[in-house]
C-alpha cells in the first residue's frame, strides 16, 4: 500500500502540474495514457502470471522442506527452481512485449490520439508526450513483473523500497522539468514524459538487481521448462486480454465524454484521479495481498484457508476503502479543486467524484476477489466480469442512455455504477462456485512443485 501510494501520488502530481497549463494539457495526457495503458496491461497480465505461480510455489516449498525434512530427495527445491524458472519466463517476455510500443510511440502516437477526435492541439501534446514514455515500455514490463515475482515470495518490501524511491524521483522531474524550477528548464507535457520514463528506466533496472543479487529470496534460471512457459502463458493471458480489453473500452467511452465536450473529457480524468488517489493504493494492496496468501495456502494444501483469506481481505477492504469512498462522496467538490479552478471542468469532476466515491464499496470487493482468484490461478472470471461489464454497462449503457436517448452525462455515472456493480457480482460467484482450488492443485503437480497425491 506504501508503494501504491507513492505511485498514485506521482500520477496525481502529473496530472496536477499539467492543469497548471491548460485543460487541453490535462485532456492530451489523459487520452494518451490510454495508449499508455497497453504496455501496462500486458506488464500486469505476465505480472499475474508471475505472482500466481511465485505465490503457489513458495508456499509448496515451505510445506514440502517441512513434511520432507528426513527424506533423501527435497521437492521443496523443486518448487523454488519452478519458481525462479516462472520468474525468468515472465522477464524476457515482457522485455520482447515491449519493443513494438516503441516503434508506435515514434510512429503513430499523434495520429492515434487524433483518431479519437481529439482536436489538433491535444494530439500533439499527446502524442509528443506518448512517444518519450513508449520508449521504455520493455522496462515498464520488467518493473512490473520483477514487483509482483518477489511479492509472489511473500517480499513486497523490496518492490516498496524500490518504488518509493523511483516515485519520489519521478515526482520532483514532474515539478521540476514541467515547471522549469530552478535550473532546469520548463519543458511542460514533455518534462512530465520524461520524468515518468526516467522512473520506468530506474525501477526496471533496480529490481533485476535486487533478484540478481543476494537480498530477494528469488532469483534467475535457465528457462528450459515448457510446462511452466504454458502454464505462465495460460494464467497470464486472460489477464493481459482483460486489461487490453478494458483499454479499447476506454476509447470509445472517451470519446463518448469528448462529444459532450473536452471540459467533460477533462473532469472525468480528475475525478477518477482523485478517486485512485485516495482509495487506489489500498485496494491494489489488498488485491496483490489476497493473491499471495490465497496462492500461498494453496501451495500448502489448505484450500479452506485459501478460500478464508480471500473472503477476510474482502471484508477488511470493504470496511476500509468503503469509509475512504464516502468522505470523497461528501467531500469531492474540496478535492477536486486541488487539480483545477475551471468553473466548467470543477462541476463535472466533483459529479464524477461522487459517483466514484459510491462505487468504491462494489469496487474494492470486486479488486481483491479478483487477487484471490488469481492467487488460484483463474483469471478468466475476472476477464469475464471486467470486459461484459465496461462493454456492457461503461460504454453501452453510457452510449444508450447518455447519446442516444439524450441524457447527458447523468446516464454516464449510471454506467459507471453498475459496471462495478456487475462485475462484483461476477467474480463473487466465481470465487464461491468456481473450481479454481482444484485448478490450482492440478497446475502444481503437473509442474512438479508438489508431490502428487497418494
Amino acid at each position: 500500500m506504501a508503494e501504491q501510494t507513492l505511485r498514485t501520488l506521482m500520477r496525481t502530481t502529473d496530472i496536477v502540474v499539467t492543469g497548471l497549463f491548460s485543460p487541453a494539457a490535462v485532456a492530451a495526457i489523459g487520452l494518451a495514457d490510454l495508449f499508455a495503458r497497453l504496455p501496462l496491461r500486458i506488464g500486469l497480465g505476465l505480472g499475474s502470471g508471475a505472482i500466481a505461480l511465485s505465490s503457489q510455489d513458495t508456499g509448496a516449498s515451505k510445506t514440502n522442506r517441512a513434511s520432507d525434512a528426513d527424506a533423501d530427495g527435497d521437492t521443496g527445491s523443486d518448487a523454488t527452481a519452478n519458481r525462479d524458472e516462472a520468474i525468468t519466463q515472465a522477464i524476457v517476455v515482457g522485455i520482447l512485449a515491449g519493443l513494438p510500443f516503441i516503434l508506435f510511440g515514434l510512429f503513430a502516437g499523434e495520429a492515434a490520439i487524433a483518431a479519437l477526435g481529439a482536436p489538433p492541439g491535444v494530439a500533439e501534446m499527446g502524442g509528443t508526450y506518448l512517444a518519450i514514455i513508449f520508449a521504455t515500455a520493455p522496462a515498464r514490463h520488467v518493473a512490473l513483473i520483477a514487483a509482483r515475482s518477489l511479492q509472489g515470495t511473500g517480499d513486497t518490501r523490496t518492490p516498496m523500497y524500490v518504488n518509493v524511491v523511483s516515485n519520489l524521483l519521478n515526482i520532483v522531474g514532474t515539478v521540476a522539468l514541467g515547471l522549469g524550477v530552478g535550473p532546469a528548464p520548463r519543458l511542460e507535457i514533455v518534462g512530465v514524459g520524461v520524468a515518468t520514463a526516467f522512473g520506468n528506466l530506474f525501477t526496471a533496472v533496480a529490481l533485476l538487481a535486487a533478484i540478481r543479487g543476494p537480498w530477494a529470496a528469488a532469483s534467475f534460471a535457465r528457462p528450459t521448462d515448457t510446462t511452466i512457459a504454458k502454464q505462465l502463458l495460460e494464467v497470464s493471458a486472460p489477464r493481459i486480454a482483460e486489461g487490453l480489453a478494458a483499454t479499447v473500452a476506454e476509447f470509445p467511452f472517451n470519446a463518448i465524454l469528448l462529444s459532450f465536450g473536452t471540459e467533460v473529457n477533462a473532469a472525468y480524468q480528475i475525478g477518477r484521479r482523485m478517486h485512485q488517489q485516495v482509495t487506489s493504493p489500498l485496494s491494489r494492496g489488498y488485491h496483490v495481498a489476497a493473491s499471495v496468501v490465497v496462492g500461498q495456502a494453496l501451495g500448502a494444501g489448505d484450500p479452506d484457508r485459501a478460500r478464508f483469506d480471500g473472503w477476510a481481505s474482502s471484508a477488511l477492504g470493504l470496511v476500509t476503502v468503503g469509509t475512504i469512498g464516502l468522505a470523497l462522496f461528501f467531500g469531492a467538490e474540496q478535492f477536486v479543486r486541488l487539480f483545477t479552478d475551471d468553473p466548467a471542468t470543477l462541476e463535472y469532476a466533483a459529479d464524477f467524484a461522487r459517483v466514484y466515491g459510491l462505487a468504491s464499496p462494489f469496487l474494492v470487493v470486486y479488486v481483491v476477489l479478483s487477487g484471490a482468484l488469481q492467487g488460484g490461478s483463474d483469471t478468466r472470471t475476472p476477464f469475464v466480469a471486467r470486459t461484459t461489464g465496461m462493454f456492457g454497462f461503461m460504454v453501452g449503457f453510457s452510449w444508450l442512455f447518455g447519446v442516444r436517448l439524450g441524457y447527458g452525462v447523468e446516464a454516464v455515472y449510471a454506467g459507471i455504477v453498475l459496471y462495478f456493480v456487475w462485475s462484483l457480482l461476477v467474480v463473487a460467484a466465481g470465487f464461491r462456485w468456481g473450481g479454481w482450488a482444484a485448478k490450482a492443485a492440478a497446475m502444481m503437480e503437473e509442474r512438479g512443485s508438489v508431490e502428487e497425491a497418494s
